[in-house]
C-alpha cells in the first residue's frame, strides 16, 4: 500500500511538472509568436532616448507652380543630460557658437529629463553653426534635422500666407488654416542608452524617418502679385499714406490673383512688427465707405429695374435738394445737360441720387444685398468682415440718396471688386476663393472649383453695364487707366473718412477699380489709398495711373490679345478737383502770405503775426477751398 501510494505521488508530481513545463512552453510560444513585437518595443523604449526630428512643412505654390513659400534645413541641438560629464564646459562651448550666455544653455543641461531640446537658443541654427558644434564631439550633445520656412519673397503676400511658430506650427493665415495638411509627421533620432542614460557604444542609434506635409497650391498668380506689390510699395512711400489696399481677381470665377496691403511685414522677422500689421488682412478685414466705386451697383440695379434709360436726358445743376437738404455734386456748378450714360462717365452724384430715389430704399437695398454687400463673401480666409449697411427701417430719403452714390454704407475691398465682377461677367455673383488645390502636382487630394452664389442681374443688363464702364475709361473720369488696344472698364472712387460720427474735410480714401477686357473679362483690379499726404490730385487722377500699370502688366502675363474694336479714347476738358498740401503759416507775418492760385485765404484778427491756422500744416485741401489764418 505504501509503495503504491508513493508511486501515485511520484506520478502526480511528474504530471504537475509536465503541465508546468507545457504551460511555460505555451507561454513562451505565445510571447515569441504574438507578443514579441510588443515586448521588443517596450524594451527598446527602455534602452533608447528619442531626439525628435520635425517633419518638413509642405510648400506653398502659386497657380502656375511657382514657389511662394518653401522649407529649408535648420538643425537643432538636443541633449541627453545624463551623458554630459562637465555640463558647465559643454554649455560654454555651445553658447559661444550660438551666441547666447552660458547660463542660457546650462539651464537646459541641468534638467532631470531623458532628452532636452535646447530651445530657443540652439533651435533652428545655421548649418555652419551645426558643423562647428559637431566638430567638438561633445558627450550627450546631438544634432537633429529640423526645418524652417524659406521665403523667396519675404514680404510677398505676407498677411495672406501668415506666420509659422518656432515649432513649425501655423499661427495665422494660410499657414494656420491648412496646418493639418502642411505639417509633416515627426520622426526621431533613437539613441541606445543603459539604465543610467549612458550611451551604449556597441549599439548604434537609428533614424525614425520624418515625413513631409502636403503642398498647397493657391489661385494666386505670382507675376500679378509681384506687380501689385511693387506698385503699392511705390504708392505707400510716395504719398506717405496711412495704408494701401490692393486686389486682383478673375471676374468670371472670383479666383484671387493677388491680394496685399501696406504697411506689410517680413515673414521671416514678424516679431519685429506689431500685431496690427501681421495679424490683419486689410482687403477682407478693412471696412469703409466705398465712394463712387459703389455707383456700379446703383447703376446696374436701376437698369435691371428699368427706372431709367441709358440714353435718357438728365440735368445736373451741381446739387440736389432732398427733403429740404441740399446735397452737392463733387463738381462745382454741376455737369449740366447729360445722358444717364454720361452720369456714370462723369460720376455725377445728383444723377445717382435720382436713380436711388426712383428705385426706393427697399428695392435699392435688395440689390445691394444681392451684390454681396452687408454679408461675408465666404472667401476661404480668416478675419473677413461683412461691412455695415443702413437699417432700411431707420433711413429716410436723404440717407437713401447718399447711399446711392456710395456714402453711408461700409464695405470691404473684396466686396467692392466681387460686386463689380458680377455686374460685368453676365450677372453672376461667385464665392471668392484663394485655395486652388492640396497635395502633390498631378495628385491632388483636394481641388477647388468656382462656386456660384446667385444671379444678380440679367446677362443683357450686364452687357450694358460693361459697355458703360468701358465708356467711363475711354471718355469719362477713368481716362487715366485707358490702355490702347484693351477694352478696359473702370470706376473712380473718392470717399471722405468719417471719425466720431463726422466727415473729415481733409482726409480721403482714394480708389480705382478696373476690369478688362470688357467683352471677355479676364482680370479685375482694385486699389485704394487711405489719407495720402503728398497727393496733388485725388480720385481717378491719382490711383488710376497706378491701376493702369498693374493692369498693363497683368494683361500681358495672362496673354490677353489686344482688341482695337472698343470705344475710342476721347480727351476730357476737366478732371477731378485736385488736393493741395497746406504749408506751415504759423509764425509768418501776414504781409508775407502770398496769393495762391489754388485756394483762398481768410485772415482773422488784428495782429501782424499768424498764431494759428485751419487746416493745420501738412493737411490737404480741395482746390477752391479756404485756409483760415489767425493773428
Amino acid at each position: 500500500m505504501i509503495t503504491l501510494l508513493v508511486k501515485k505521488r511520484i506520478i502526480f508530481t511528474y504530471i504537475i511538472i509536465g503541465i508546468a513545463f507545457l504551460a511555460l512552453f505555451l507561454r513562451l510560444t505565445y510571447v515569441k509568436t504574438y507578443k514579441s513585437k510588443e515586448y521588443y518595443e517596450k524594451a527598446l523604449d527602455l534602452w533608447t532616448r528619442n531626439a525628435p526630428i520635425e517633419g518638413r512643412r509642405g510648400n506653398i505654390y502659386d497657380r502656375n507652380g511657382n514657389l511662394i513659400v518653401g522649407s529649408k534645413l535648420t538643425p537643432t541641438i538636443v541633449a541627453i543630460p545624463r551623458q554630459i560629464k562637465n555640463k558647465a564646459t559643454t554649455a560654454k562651448k555651445i553658447a559661444d557658437i550660438v551666441d547666447c550666455t552660458t547660463n542660457d544653455i546650462l539651464k537646459h543641461l541641468n534638467k532631470a529629463v531623458s532628452v532636452e531640446i535646447i530651445k530657443p537658443e540652439a533651435q533652428k541654427i545655421s548649418v555652419e553653426q551645426a558643423i562647428e558644434i559637431a566638430k567638438l564631439n561633445l558627450d550627450g550633445i546631438y544634432i537633429v534635422g529640423d526645418s524652417s520656412r524659406y521665403y523667396p519673397y519675404p514680404t510677398c503676400l505676407a498677411q495672406v500666407i501668415g506666420i509659422v511658430g518656432i515649432d513649425n506650427q501655423g499661427i495665422t493665415g494660410i499657414e494656420y488654416i491648412y496646418d493639418q495638411y502642411l505639417k509633416g509627421k515627426k520622426g526621431a533620432l533613437q539613441i541606445f542608452t543603459d539604465a543610467h542614460g549612458a550611451a551604449m557604444d556597441d549599439l548604434s542609434g537609428y533614424y525614425k524617418n520624418a515625413s513631409s506635409g502636403l503642398d498647397i497650391y493657391l489661385t494666386i498668380d505670382l507675376n500679378i502679385q509681384l506687380s501689385l506689390e511693387r506698385v503699392m510699395d511705390n504708392a505707400y512711400n510716395r504719398y506717405e499714406a496711412d495704408d494701401v489696399v490692393g486686389l486682383a481677381i478673375n471676374p468670371m470665377t472670383s479666383e484671387i490673383y493677388a491680394m496685399a496691403s501696406r504697411p506689410t511685414f517680413d515673414l521671416e522677422n514678424y516679431k519685429d512688427y506689431s500685431q496690427e500689421i501681421f495679424n490683419r488682412n486689410l482687403p477682407i478685414w478693412k471696412s469703409y465707405e466705398p465712394g463712387s466705386t459703389f455707383k456700379i451697383c446703383t447703376f446696374a440695379a436701376g437698369l435691371e429695374e428699368k427706372v431709367f434709360r441709358i440714353d435718357e436726358k438728365f440735368y445736373d445743376p451741381g446739387y440736389m435738394i432732398v427733403d429740404g437738404t441740399r446735397i452737392r455734386d463733387w463738381k462745382k456748378g454741376g455737369h449740366g445737360d447729360e445722358t444717364f450714360l454720361q452720369v456714370l462717365e462723369n460720376s455725377c452724384n445728383p444723377g445717382f441720387m435720382t436713380i436711388g430715389l426712383r428705385l426706393g430704399k427697399e428695392k435699392l437695398f435688395e440689390y445691394i444685398r444681392k451684390f454681396g454687400y452687408g454679408s461675408k463673401t465666404g472667401i476661404d480666409l480668416l478675419g473677413e468682415s461683412k461691412g455695415i449697411l443702413f437699417d432700411t427701417n431707420k433711413i429716410g430719403n436723404v440717407e437713401l440718396a447718399t447711399a446711392s452714390f456710395g456714402q453711408g454704407n461700409s464695405t470691404t475691398p473684396l466686396q467692392i471688386l466681387n460686386a463689380a465682377s458680377a455686374a460685368v461677367n453676365g450677372g453672376n455673383l461667385h464665392k471668392p476663393y484663394i485655395l486652388h488645390a492640396i497635395g502633390k502636382q498631378n495628385n491632388f487630394i483636394i481641388e477647388n472649383k468656382p462656386s456660384l452664389i446667385r444671379r444678380v442681374i440679367s446677362e443683357e443688363t450686364s452687357k450694358i453695364v460693361a459697355n458703360a464702364l468701358e465708356s467711363v475709361v475711354a471718355k469719362g473720369t477713368g481716362r487715366a487707366c485707358y490702355i490702347d488696344g484693351y477694352r478696359i472698364g473702370g470706376k473712380t472712387g473718392t470717399a471722405q473718412i468719417a471719425e466720431n460720427g463726422h466727415y473729415l474735410s481733409n482726409k480721403f480714401i482714394l480708389s480705382f477699380l478696373a476690369i478688362a477686357p470688357m467683352d471677355d473679362p479676364k482680370i479685375g483690379v482694385y486699389l485704394a489709398i487711405q489719407n495720402p499726404h503728398n497727393a496733388i490730385q485725388y480720385g481717378g487722377t491719382t490711383v488710376g495711373p497706378l491701376v493702369k500699370e498693374i493692369m498693363s502688366e497683368s494683361l500681358s502675363f495672362l496673354n490677353v490679345k489686344k482688341n482695337y474694336e472698343g470705344i475710342s479714347y476721347q480727351p476730357r476738358l476737366w478732371v477731378d478737383k485736385p488736393l493741395y498740401k497746406i504749408p506751415e503759416y504759423i509764425g509768418m507775418n501776414k504781409k508775407d502770405v502770398k496769393y495762391n492760385p489754388y485756394y483762398n485765404f481768410i485772415i482773422e484778427g488784428t495782429g501782424d503775426i499768424i498764431i494759428g491756422q485751419m487746416p493745420e500744416a501738412g493737411e490737404s485741401i480741395i482746390e477752391g477751398g479756404t485756409v483760415i489764418l489767425y493773428t
